[in-house]
């Protein structure tokens, strides 16, 4: 059997972003995905696959079986009813954490496109929030500090410290993944606010910040810790390759 494709998104920047880029072809554009989402997809049998912007959500997704929403910067808040005023006017390809505009839509798209397909979804920090947003969700536009530290001072890979443990809702994906709790990493400082339509609050620290949401009748788990990014397992890109897995077998018995 064909191993399922599983999509991974990206960002785009300027190549003189790079330290010791060429100055000749530093105005030139790169796609800059995060190589430890393929290893990790590969390693639980999944074919990684990088999305650029110009692969259009309508035509790529048939293609897939699978699809992550990564992290990175903070979505518009224009698209989720926030604040204008902290946007920056700087292009995106110039300073890899201002506002993508370009970024946002497509991923939006994504997300309706996979839904759309029946396809598994998984969303990561920054993705869990366009997922959101996606589904007419707000966010929180700027975490207060208090006991839990959700932009850690660690670096990556980690597996996160015991202040940051995740509470998981009996039934869920999330509890079957993991049990009824977890410690996990944390590199984030905006939320869920309200939720997007249909979506169910799965996991939330002490603090009572929301770090995992899935979707009614939908195979979608978003996460607002880093799975690439844990020193050890984390199951949930296993469970997304099993969930393609499934879904690539089923599609092909079909047109056999």
């Amino acid at each position: 059997m064909s191993k399922p494709l599983i999509g991974i998104t990206g960002r785009r920047y300027q190549l003189d972003l790079v330290t010791g880029t060429d100055p000749r072809y530093g105005g030139m554009w790169t796609d800059s995905y995060m190589s430890a989402f393929a290893i990790r997809i590969a390693r639980a049998g999944g074919v990684p696959v990088h999305l650029p912007y110009d692969a259009a959500a309508e035509d790529v997704v048939p293609w897939l079986s699978g699809v992550v929403i990564s992290g990175g910067q903070d979505v518009h808040p224009g698209r989720w009813g926030g604040d204008t005023a902290v946007v920056r006017d700087v292009d995106p390809r110039t300073d890899a954490a201002v506002h993508d505009l370009e970024r946002d839509a497509y991923e939006t798209g994504l997300v309706h496109q996979a839904l759309e397909h029946d396809l598994p979804v998984l969303g990561v920090c920054r993705g869990l929030q366009i997922i959101n947003v996606a589904l007419g969700g707000t966010l929180v536009p700027d975490l207060p500090s208090g006991p839990v530290r959700h932009l850690s001072p660690e670096c990556a890979p980690t597996d996160g410290t015991p202040d940051h443990t995740v509470a998981f809702q009996p039934g869920s994906i999330v509890a079957r993944l993991f049990g009824a709790r977890a410690v996990t990493n944390s590199w984030h400082h905006q939320a869920v606010d309200r939720s997007g339509e249909g979506l169910l609050v799965t996991g939330r620290t002490s603090d009572g910040v929301v770090e995992a949401v899935e979707l009614r009748g939908k195979p979608l788990l978003a996460v607002q810790w880093h799975p690439e990014w844990m020193a050890g397992p984390d199951p949930t890109l296993e469970w997304l390759v099993a969930e393609a897995a499934e879904r690539l077998q089923s599609r092909t018995a079909k047109t056999r």
